[in-house]
Parts: C-alpha cells; sequence; structure tokens
C-alpha cells in the first residue's frame, strides 16, 4: 500500500504575476524550488489564502533569486497579483517510508525570498 504524503511546502509566498495567455503550470524562481525540494514538472497544489480557491497542477522554473510567482494559463484565473499563496506538494510512500519521513517547509519573506 502506498500513502499520499505531504512532501513540501512553499508557505505564503505572494503571487507576482498571472499569466492568461500560457500554456498551463506555475512558475516558480528556481531558489525557491531548490529550498523547497521541488522538480520542474512536479505536480503541487495551490491554495490561495485571500479568495480560498485550490488548485492543483505543475512546475515550471523561474529566473532564480526573482521572487517570481506566476500562475499561468486557466490558473491565472484563480489568485491576482499580490494574493498570498500555498505551494504544496505530495509523494507516494509506503507506511514504512512515511513513518521517518521529514517534509521540507519553507517560510519565505514578503518578497519572495529567503533570509539567510
Amino acid at each position: 500500500m502506498f500513502l499520499q504524503i505531504f512532501k513540501s511546502k512553499i508557505h505564503r509566498v505572494t503571487v507576482t504575476e498571472a499569466n492568461l495567455n500560457y500554456v498551463g503550470s506555475i512558475t516558480i524562481d528556481e531558489d525557491l524550488m531548490d529550498a523547497a525540494n521541488l522538480m520542474e514538472g512536479e505536480r503541487v497544489q495551490i491554495v490561495n489564502n485571500n479568495n480560498g480557491e485550490r488548485i492543483e497542477t505543475y512546475v515550471i522554473k523561474g529566473k532564480r533569486g526573482s521572487g517570481t510567482i506566476c500562475l499561468n494559463g486557466a490558473a491565472a484565473r484563480k489568485a491576482e497579483v499580490g494574493d498570498i499563496v500555498i505551494i504544496i506538494s505530495y509523494a507516494y510512500m509506503t507506511p514504512e517510508e512515511a513513518a521517518d519521513f521529514k517534509p521540507t517547509s519553507i517560510f519565505p519573506d514578503e518578497n519572495n525570498h529567503l533570509s539567510n
């Protein structure tokens, strides 16, 4: 049996762009991706703290150090620039793997950058 377990989270980042005319996905600053242990193409859930929307899409790399959080395609209808979102990923694991697994959570500043 496999369980779907919380793997990583980028907690409370600000949406910097919403691009309706893009194929789809969420663009995330590559520094944030690395810190949160997210891979390009990985499925994520996005929770919008401003309006309660919850959507799923996949990650694409944004410019390193830019602070970019851009919802693309249809996802752009679910958030506005300035909204605060939480980006969550999950992984499938056995109960034995899950018992010892430690998820990664990061808490960027108000400019979507990591504190030193």
